[in-house]
């Protein structure tokens, strides 16, 4: 059995050591691949350093996340990033009106900046949403339009945590819906993030820690890490009525065919 952690921040380990023994942690639960997701210029930095120690196992994605908006980060550097070994993705990147309502024309012009980025490049993205369906709807929908790449390597909406209507849109637009440890929080009533969760066609699951955030269940209050996709997985399973091979299986094939497509650099 294979997971692959499609999300985690690489700036929370301390120095290479730390990321290390994170990484043998991994491989001994099964996590065999990740996706080191920048946004920030720390982040970034470390995304590209861990793709080029550990290639095969660990892939990088650079970007600039909705906190970068006002300072008008250089997309020529980006693009440079986009040169580095390892690198398959662009991201994250994306809207936040919960944090940043002051902020969100210069929000909305960086993702559409980097969402053009990704089409001249032919690289997914990695999406970041919260408080923002509709803008982030119509920016996904101008990018699909004109989307020239694999039309199974547009991008996913990392740790969704909307609604059945916006999962629908943006299944509708050819976007993968990944799951973080949110999905293994108890709930008192029936949870609608479930039900979505159990929704998803197969072929366009993901599943993600979101390191060092979002520990899951029964790990809440510690920094996460890569190898806690696990119980994600567990969770996603019971919750399809599923067996956690089969999720195992299906989302690291989805998480292969968006991010790494025909690559032969794999373990």
């Amino acid at each position: 059995m294979i997971l692959f952690d499609t999300h985690a921040h690489f700036d929370a380990f301390a120095d290479r050591a730390e990321c290390q023994a994170a990484l043998e942690r991994a491989e001994a639960a099964g996590v065999r691949r990740i996706l080191a997701v920048g946004g920030s210029p720390e982040s970034n930095r470390a995304a590209l350093k861990a793709a080029a120690e550990w290639p095969g196992r660990v892939f990088a994605a650079a970007g600039y996340d909705r906190d970068l908006a006002v300072s008008s980060p250089s997309l020529l550097e980006l693009e440079a990033m986009l040169e580095r070994p390892g690198v398959v993705a662009l991201g994250e990147m994306g809207l936040d009106y919960h944090y940043h309502p002051d902020t969100v024309p210069a929000q909305r012009d960086l993702f559409a900046s980097q969402l053009e980025l990704a089409r001249r490049r032919r690289l997914p993205v990695v999406v970041h949403s919260r408080e923002a369906d509709r803008d982030t709807l119509d920016l996904l929908r101008e990018h699909v339009s004109a989307w020239r790449g694999d039309p199974r390597r547009i991008g996913v909406l990392h740790c969704f945590t909307g609604t059945a209507e916006f999962a629908k849109r943006l299944l509708d637009l050819g976007l993968m819906i990944s799951f973080s440890g949110i999905l293994t929080f108890p709930t008192r009533r029936r949870d609608p993030l479930r039900e979505v969760a159990r929704a998803v066609p197969a072929d366009r699951l993901l599943i993600e820690t979101d390191t060092p955030f979002l520990a899951p269940v029964p790990h809440r209050g510690k920094p996460n890490e890569p190898a806690w996709v696990v119980p994600v997985a567990e969770t996603l399973a019971k919750i399809r009525d599923d067996t956690l091979v089969r999720i195992a299986h299906s989302t690291t094939a989805n998480a292969e065919t968006l991010f790494l497509g025909s690559r032969k650099d794999m373990p």
